[in-house]
């Protein structure tokens, strides 16, 4: 049977989690927050064209905050990229730019995946966002390669839903800065094919 058969979808989902901030450097939430690239975000970046050159991505998607803007630019994709507000980082609310430890120092148990985010987005609105990210890029770009630029947790929940999880799956997958991850098939199934590749250099 062809590879290129419907049986056997070719299309890949490059996930890229933009560079260190500041803020991630520190374990602080960022979700809405417009932080930009530290120099060492902006370094890495750089890395990751040489190594996202093996794709010819039919579409690129990033989020609007500038530190995925930026890190799309830097690896030689801002002159294609459009803004996708569905990727933007999860909205914390009043747990904006505050770490997991100074949060437990007051609520023990807190945990971003299964705690009430106050003044902010639930989970289930995240998987909503990346949900309407998986069915236009499924849409738009069939077996085509796409490139999402993006943060942690959002793309840690479009990875779950792909491989039809509940968007608190996301958890279970640790996802580090200037990192690349690949969305895919194994015939006809949605698969992770690979997961938080650091490129060479970093």
């Amino acid at each position: 049977m062809s590879h290129s058969s419907p049986d056997h979808p070719r299309q890949r989902i490059v996930l890229v989690r933009h560079g260190e901030t500041e803020w991630s450097k520190s374990g602080q939430h960022t979700g809405r927050t417009d932080i930009p690239l530290t120099e060492e975000g902006r370094r890495r970046a750089r890395l990751l064209g040489s190594y996202l050159s093996r794709y010819t991505f039919q579409m690129v998607l990033t989020s609007p905050l500038s530190r995925a803007r930026e890190t799309c630019e830097l690896a030689g994709f801002g002159d294609v990229a459009q803004a996708d507000p569905n990727l933007l980082e999860w909205d914390y609310g009043v747990y904006e730019g505050r770490t997991t430890m100074d949060i437990r120092a007051t609520d023990p148990s807190w945990s971003v995946w299964l705690s009430p985010i106050t003044n902010g987005e639930t989970l289930e609105q995240v998987g909503e966002r990346a949900r309407q990210v998986v069915d236009l890029v499924a849409n738009a770009a069939p077996n085509q390669d796409v490139a999402l630029f993006a943060h942690g947790h959002i793309l840690r929940v479009l990875a779950a839903v792909w491989v039809g999880l509940p968007p608190g799956a996301g958890r279970l997958l640790a996802l580090d800065t200037a990192t690349v991850s690949v969305l895919g098939y194994e015939r006809k199934t949605r698969v992770i094919r690979e997961w938080n590749l650091t490129t060479p250099g970093s």
